[in-house]
């Protein structure tokens, strides 16, 4: 059977408030020994993507922006993808094939300003920030800041007016077809579409045209993270940020793995790839 993990990146593969990959790289390579592909789920950019792609090594799909497209490189399946992407556009940037699964950033930004205005409510998102601003406010440097802000299908905000009100934000974004995602530093807008969690069933399937039967792990540590471990067969929780397993994630099945971050990803991979 071939397995397939799925993984978020900030506090999971990499340390959740200095974006270290030392903890996960080695077993990283043990993992790509082993021929297991290591998607990429996340938040994250695209350029994000590429630029830890480089540095760990890996060269599989990833999915981007809390589900909003997936990327594949040229020619990784020996099949067209055009099947897999039904209700979906697919579209080619550079060597990539790319599905499209959420809506353009313009209109997520231009919806949360409308919100703003009507609500009165503090929210900042990337796109009201200097990359100076973002760097301060994420702990990234300069250049990284500038990869973060490379946005395409997702706008990161801050919500400053506490959680009594997520429900009545939550219902405002739905007025617009869009939905939050909730990470463990930011909140997120993307389409309705959109999602880690569909993102991930639709790559599974092409793992499983490529491979035959697979076995997907799922790693994660927040709520932004539920709907991805909903769909694979072994979903992992590592402990956060804070130290604690998130309350909110409830799926069926769930492992929950006592170690923070890359720790807690190094012995899901002990426990469940190697």
């Amino acid at each position: 059977m071939q397995k397939v993990v799925f993984t978020d990146l900030d506090g999971t593969l990499l340390d959740g408030d200095t974006y270290s990959y030392e903890v996960s790289l080695p077993y990283v390579e043990k993992v790509k020994s082993l021929g297991v592909p290591i998607v990429f789920c996340t938040s994250k950019t695209k350029s994000e993507n590429e630029y830890y792609q480089k540095k760990l090594g890996v060269y599989d799909p990833f999915i981007i922006e809390n589900g909003g497209a997936i990327y594949i490189p040229d020619k990784y399946f020996d099949f067209p993808i055009a099947e897999f992407a039904e209700g979906y556009t697919v579209e080619k940037d550079g060597d990539y094939d790319v599905i499209v699964l959420g809506v353009k950033y313009d209109y997520l930004t231009d919806v949360l300003r409308k919100i703003r205005k009507e609500k009165g409510w503090r929210i900042t998102g990337f796109s009201d920030m200097t990359p100076d601003e973002v760097a301060r406010d994420a702990n990234l440097s300069i250049d990284m800041a500038k990869l973060a802000k490379d946005k395409m299908y997702n706008e990161s905000f801050k919500f400053e007016e506490g959680p009594e009100k997520d429900e009545e934000l939550k219902k405002e974004v739905s007025k617009y077809g869009l939905k939050l995602a909730r990470g463990g530093r930011y909140y997120n807008i993307i389409g309705k579409e959109a999602g880690k969690g569909k993102a991930v069933k639709i790559l599974t399937e092409m793992f499983r045209k490529k491979y035959g039967e697979v076995e997907t792990i799922g790693i994660g540590d927040s709520f932004n993270d539920e709907s991805m471990l909903a769909v694979v067969d072994i979903p992992v929780l590592v402990k956060n940020r804070a130290g604690i397993w998130n309350r909110e994630v409830e799926v069926d099945h769930l492992q929950k793995i006592d170690g923070k971050g890359p720790i807690g990803w190094v012995e899901a991979i002990k426990k469940f790839v190697l």
